[in-house]
């Protein structure tokens, strides 16, 4: 075989270093869903934000690492399964200088007490302001970033737990796979699970399972003793995975 030219080793170097970086890329995004993003723009002080009921409200700082003035726009959302309207933001919408940052206040206004820990999103998104001289007249268009992050709500009293992906139990019936989360706490978690023993597996609808609540999926396999799951911190860091008993 001849040697490959200069030219041609380099440029398979290069194409096997960047498809791995997007496989990483994706698998990351596939793990966790919208989270924090690293991107210029408006970028938040935290990768999750808390609200103690015990303080009634909590404060993000949200640094605009971009060279433009930009408009800072804050949008609280609603996930599917609790639709109740628990916080309010202020300022919603404000003008951030290059390198300046913007204290945001979540405020809670719950009607009454909270009795276990309630799950939101937010949306910091950057609006860049204004244009060079040389492209007055010109049509442009512009580019916004988003960073979506969870909001975890958390009752007065209750104790932190940095492990709460223990307190649930799972069962197998049918093919069915069902996992009850008999705990006051959100659990994170990637979507991704193993049946042990064997090469069986299932999929969650998605990344988190509220307090009090069961999710059934279809599992590969009709028998299994064990369930190995991928958790997450609070702050949505991964750690090392977790095996749990299953009730047959």
């Amino acid at each position: 075989m001849f040697p490959l030219p200069r030219f041609a080793w380099l440029s398979q170097v290069f194409n096997v270093v960047r498809y791995t970086c997007l496989y990483l890329g994706a698998l990351a995004l596939t793990l966790w869903g919208p989270t924090l993003v690293l991107a210029d723009g408006m970028v938040p002080d935290t990768s999750v934000v808390i609200v103690n009921e015990a303080d009634g409200e909590a404060s993000v700082s949200v640094t605009n690492t971009d060279t433009k003035l930009a408009l800072l726009h804050v949008t609280l959302e609603d996930i599917p399964e609790d639709p109740a309207p628990l916080l309010f933001v202020t300022p919603p919408l404000t003008r951030v200088e290059p390198s300046k940052s913007q204290l945001i206040r979540f405020i809670l206004q719950s009607p009454t007490p909270l009795t276990t820990q309630r799950l939101k999103r937010v949306i910091f998104e950057g609006m860049p302001q204004g244009r060079a001289a040389g492209q007055a007249g010109h049509a442009r268009v512009g580019v916004t970033v988003r960073q979506n992050l969870p909001v975890i709500l958390h009752p007065k009293g209750l104790e932190p737990n940095r492990t709460p992906w223990t307190g649930l139990t799972w069962s197998l019936k049918n093919q069915q796979l069902s996992v009850h989360n008999p705990t006051p706490y959100v659990v994170r978690l990637a979507q991704e699970l193993k049946l042990l023993p064997g090469n069986g597996s299932a999929l969650l609808p998605r990344t988190y399972v509220l307090p009090g609540e069961t999710l059934s999926v279809a599992a590969s396999q009709a028998q299994a003793s064990t369930v190995q799951l991928q958790p997450a911190t609070v702050y949505g860091f991964a750690v090392d995975p977790y095996q749990a008993p299953i009730t047959l």
